[in-house]
């Protein structure tokens, strides 16, 4: 069966140049809309709720960091426990572009900030290298489960510290069925659109996911799962969505 795409909604912000972006592109190319909306907002957890948990971040020799979210709420965390982070402290970051980020508040230093290429599996590799280390691992209360499966798996010493909530967002002025294709990056996308919309019915809809906890979570919401990322084929999800309407394209 072909797919009507016209509308594509994309759980994101828009990007700041969206005519240069790949989504832009994609645009162009397939004579499609895209419309961008924020599925769930991000709420820092109160250092006096965090001590309840009893994570000494000072027992802590290297810090993990999956996202930018995790790295400002990190160092709110700690300014709020009057905490100084040590100079020693080692730094390992899931991208480039979130190692550089870090430049908000810390001096970059190659020797103690290290990062993936956008891949857990690289991620954990470097961190591998530094087993003698402890690590903390800051996240939401709602996280991906691949990383702390993959330490655990590789017997590495670290504590896990929920630092933000991950809270739906009021989606009541948008309407789901004017939408031909959803585009999600985190199972707290999914959790989102059940809330907002708890009598969905996906239909005729074409749904897209990056990263295999969303995959799952797609999935274990009883939706189906048209177009996935990464995938060999498809290392960015804008590739993953050009590739599945290039295929739609071609079954008429």
């Amino acid at each position: 069966m072909t797919l009507k795409i016209k509308n594509i909604l994309v759980s994101q912000p828009q990007p700041i140049d969206f005519e240069k972006s790949p989504y832009g592109e994609i645009a162009r190319k397939f004579n499609v809309n895209f419309t961008f909306r924020k599925f769930f907002n991000i709420d820092g957890i109160p250092a006096k709720d965090f001590r309840r948990d009893k994570v000494n971040i000072l027992e802590c020799t290297a810090v993990i960091f999956t996202s930018r979210n995790a790295v400002d709420h990190f160092f709110r965390i700690c300014k709020e426990m009057r905490i100084e982070v040590p100079e020693s402290m080692k730094y390992f970051s899931i991208s480039e572009s979130t190692a550089y980020y870090l430049q908000k508040y810390v001096q970059f230093r190659k020797r103690k900030i290290f990062h993936s290429k956008e891949n857990y599996a690289y991620l954990i590799e470097l961190v591998k290298k530094h087993k003698s280390e402890k690590f903390l691992l800051p996240c939401s209360d709602i996280h991906k489960q691949e990383i702390p499966t993959m330490l655990e798996e590789n017997k590495i010493n670290y504590k896990k510290a929920i630092i933000y909530r991950t809270l739906a967002s009021d989606l009541s002025d948008v309407n789901i069925k004017n939408y031909d294709l959803l585009i999600f990056f985190s199972p707290s996308g999914i959790k989102s659109l059940l809330k907002n919309f708890p009598d969905y019915v996906q239909g005729e809809t074409a749904i897209g996911a990056f990263g295999t906890s969303t995959h799952k979570a797609v999935r274990d919401s009883g939706l189906i799962l048209h177009l996935e990322a990464p995938t060999k084929a498809a290392a960015s999800m804008t590739t993953a969505i050009e590739l599945f309407l290039q295929n739609e394209a071609k079954k008429k």
